[in-house]
Order: C-alpha cells, then sequence, then structure tokens
C-alpha cells in the first residue's frame, strides 16, 4: 500500500535527442536552459514566438495560449511555445538551435553614469570577450546580490577588448536596478551569461522602421551602430517614445548616427506627457503612418504595451508579420 505514496517519476524531455529530466513545474524552456542549451527564446511570457517548438510526442500544459502567436497550421503541425508549456509526461521535442553558444563571463564595472532620472549606463570591462548579435541580451548578476540576475540588452556591438554597455531601467522595488541606481558598483565583480534572443538585423534591402521606448534604445542603438560598422545603406526611421524631454538620452550617439549613416537617417522623438514639446507629442502608434517609410521592415523594442499597438499599427499599414522583429521588455524577466 505505501507505493500509493510515492512520488512519481518526474517526466523526461528529450530535445533534439537530448534526454533532460523536469524539475517540478519546469517549462521545456527553462529546463533547456538550465542544461546550457542555445534554446532560441526571447519575451519568456509567450508573446513572440521566439521559442517555438514542434512537439513530436507527448503532451504539456499550456501556462497561456499558443493559439494568440502561433498560426493554424503551426498548430495543427503540433508546434508550441517552450516558455509556456509544462511536460505532464515525457515529450519529444524538435526545435532550430542557436547557433551561437551561451556561455558565462566575468568581469568587472568600470563605468556607472546616470544618463536620466531612471536610466543608468552601466559599463562592465569582462576578463574575456563575449561575441554576441547587436540586438541580443545577456543575464548579468552582481558580487552583492549573487541570488539575484537580470537580463538587460547590450547597448553597444561586440567589442574585441570585452568592453559591455548596459542600460538599466530603475524599477520600482527592483533589486538589481535599485542597486545601479542607489549604491555604488563600480569595480565590483559581475557575472554575464549569454547571450540569448533573437533580435538581430536580418539582410535585406528594405528600408528600415526602428521604434524604442525607454531603455528599449539599448538593443536597437546597439544593432544600428553595428549596421553603421558594417557599411549597410538602406534608410533608416528610428522613433523613440518617452514621456517628457528629460527623459530622452543618448541622444550624442543618435546624432553620431545620423551624421555617418550612408542612407537616409531620420530621428523622431516621440513624448507623450510634456505639454510644451515643439515636435511630435503623443503615443508612438498615433504617428506611425506618418513616418513609416515605403515597404520598411521594422524593428521594436521596449515595454508590451507599446510594442503590441505599434505591432498592430505597423499590419494594418500594410507590413507583414515576417518583416516586424520585437523584443518585449517584461518584468518577469527583465527590470528594463
Amino acid at each position: 500500500m505505501f507505493s500509493l505514496f510515492k512520488k512519481a517519476a518526474a517526466p523526461v524531455a528529450t530535445i533534439n535527442g537530448v534526454a533532460m529530466a523536469m524539475q517540478p513545474r519546469e517549462t521545456v524552456l527553462q529546463a533547456a536552459l538550465r542544461h546550457g542549451m542555445a534554446f532560441p527564446h526571447s519575451c519568456r511570457v509567450g508573446g513572440c514566438a521566439t521559442c517555438k517548438c514542434r512537439l513530436l510526442t507527448g503532451k504539456v500544459k499550456e501556462l497561456t495560449s499558443a493559439a494568440y502567436v502561433l498560426t493554424g497550421q503551426e498548430l495543427t503541425a503540433g508546434y508550441i511555445l517552450a516558455c509556456q508549456s509544462v511536460p505532464t509526461q515525457d515529450v519529444a521535442i524538435e526545435v532550430a538551435l542557436d547557433t551561437t553558444p551561451v556561455r558565462q563571463f566575468t568581469g568587472r564595472v568600470t563605468g556607472q553614469q546616470q544618463l536620466t532620472h531612471d536610466i543608468c549606463r552601466l559599463t562592465v570591462q569582462l576578463d574575456t570577450p563575449l561575441e554576441y548579435k547587436a540586438g541580443q541580451y545577456a543575464q548579468l548578476a552582481l558580487e552583492s546580490l549573487p541570488a539575484c540576475e537580470r537580463s538587460y540588452s547590450f547597448a553597444t556591438p561586440t567589442r574585441a577588448d570585452g568592453v559591455l554597455q548596459f542600460f538599466i531601467k530603475h524599477m520600482a522595488g527592483g533589486q538589481f536596478s535599485s542597486r545601479v541606481h542607489q549604491h555604488p558598483v563600480l569595480n565590483e565583480t559581475v557575472t554575464v551569461t549569454g547571450p540569448y534572443g533573437d533580435f538581430w538585423l536580418r539582410e535585406a534591402d528594405a528600408p528600415l522602421m526602428l521604434i524604442a521606448g525607454g531603455s528599449g534604445l539599448a538593443p536597437v542603438l546597439a544593432l544600428l551602430q553595428d549596421a553603421a560598422q558594417q557599411g549597410v545603406q538602406r534608410d533608416a526611421t528610428l522613433m523613440f517614445g518617452v514621456r517628457r524631454r528629460e527623459d530622452l538620452y543618448a541622444l550624442d550617439d543618435i546624432e553620431a548616427l545620423a551624421r555617418n549613416w550612408r542612407g537616409r537617417f531620420v530621428f523622431v522623438p516621440v513624448l507623450s506627457e510634456q505639454t510644451d514639446w515643439p515636435g511630435v507629442s503623443g503615443l508612438v502608434p498615433q504617428h506611425l503612418a506618418t513616418y513609416l517609410p515605403a515597404g520598411a521592415h521594422a524593428y521594436l523594442c521596449g515595454p508590451p504595451a507599446m510594442v503590441d499597438a505599434c505591432t498592430a499599427s505597423l499590419i494594418e499599414q500594410g507590413v507583414a508579420a515576417a518583416h516586424i522583429h520585437a523584443d518585449r521588455f517584461t518584468t518577469i524577466t527583465r527590470e528594463t
């Protein structure tokens, strides 16, 4: 009778032939990352479909419905969202893995500069250079907060000297961001794990429509700086949404981009709460139709509400979903 009280064996997820035992309430994505697998992902909350994979055998419990972001054909073919799927039995999964391996690096904080009242630029010197695609992000942990790991986008392209920069937005109650904004962390040891995400520039000749909100400027700026270094000649329009004039930052970097860009470069700051602002006021989605270049491919990064509203507006204007690439910052995985 004591067998009745035995714990059921944990399900096993076999991903591309690699078997891994699941932990209680663990998603497929969490298990894959825990085992060091370069599983493609971005938002982690079921909103971007970056982590879609094919369920070959077995069953999973969906934390949120995949029907919101996957097509009917994909659902019929057995595709699921790894970040929202908890195996209820042994499963076999097939996925196209990222080619850039995830690794852990150590370094120290060499710069801590307040850019606005709630944005701080953190500069890190790694012991060994980290190679990543401009637009991706990493997980950071400070020596003074070893159990607090947060995700932040790289604010510059890869550098051979191992220097990284991140824009840290202060979140109320956020352990990591509060530490960076309210305490000196210069010379503190930092652990950087990455790279993660699939937000990077795809090869094409189409004009670029880039939209950033708040600290979402980091990956967009890195993407543009890398494109400039590579000699990209596509026309580019950058819309940057903030609340007030004092929330604008990195304007010198944007001015340098505009000066050196090999195509047409248009910068449109959009302020939602500045009554005496002579420029564009309101919310970014309200002005997309005015500034959207014909045939543009779009890259969006910022709060989910802004990204979702802009995505809907872009589709209304005729931009194909396949040409819209987004990174939705969430407080679940990021303090950005």
